[in-house]
């Protein structure tokens, strides 16, 4: 037998357990998304440095098939977890996310291109930044570092060099933090 003092040092391990893999499984998950993304928004800063006429189309490109890699990651995800990590709650939140982005940018701000490509990427890692609060660190980091890299591109990389800057930065941060998360599991 054991004392209760006994079993609720048996029951912190366990909790401790549960907590461990559950955050494995988000890191897991949101590495698989990171990279993925971060190909994505690299290929489009890249195709807009080459056809800058097109970025409107390479834009809205970029985030829905950046929307489909999420969903399908998820999806394919479920079998393994049993949990459903992709829902019509999930696909509103992207679509009030991607709403608020153009009233703030387009009706209210009448941002120009290079100030559209500082905003997205910033925006973008508030959630980043917010999700570290609750799911670790690492986003938090992650999210700050491109936050900051993004605006002194902003400030010092000049002309359509700045997209070559954000294809780096928030592409290749991106990318760097899904290979991060993987590795520090």
């Amino acid at each position: 037998m054991i004392d209760s003092r006994q079993a609720q040092a048996a029951l912190a391990d366990i909790n401790d357990m549960v907590t461990r893999v559950r955050q494995s499984r988000i890191y897991d998950r949101a590495s698989l998304i990171a990279i993925a993304c971060g190909i994505l928004v690299a290929v489009g800063n890249l195709a807009n440095f080459v056809l800058p006429p097109y970025s409107g189309v390479i834009w809205i490109t970029v985030n829905v098939l950046n929307v489909v890699v999420v969903a399908v990651i998820s999806v394919v995800d479920y079998p393994k977890t049993e949990v459903r990590s992709f829902d019509f709650r999930i696909l509103a939140a992207f679509l009030l996310f991607f709403g608020f982005g153009v009233l703030a940018t387009s009706v209210l701000g009448h941002f120009g291109p290079r100030a559209m490509g500082a905003f997205w990427p910033i925006y973008f890692m508030l959630f980043y930044c917010l999700a570290g609060l609750w799911f670790g660190w690492a986003f938090l980091a992650i999210g700050l570092s491109i936050v900051a890299l993004t605006l002194v591109g902003y400030f010092l990389v000049s002309g359509s060099m700045f997209l070559l800057w954000m294809a780096a930065v928030n592409g290749g941060g991106l990318i760097l933090s899904g290979f991060w998360m993987r590795w520090g599991e």
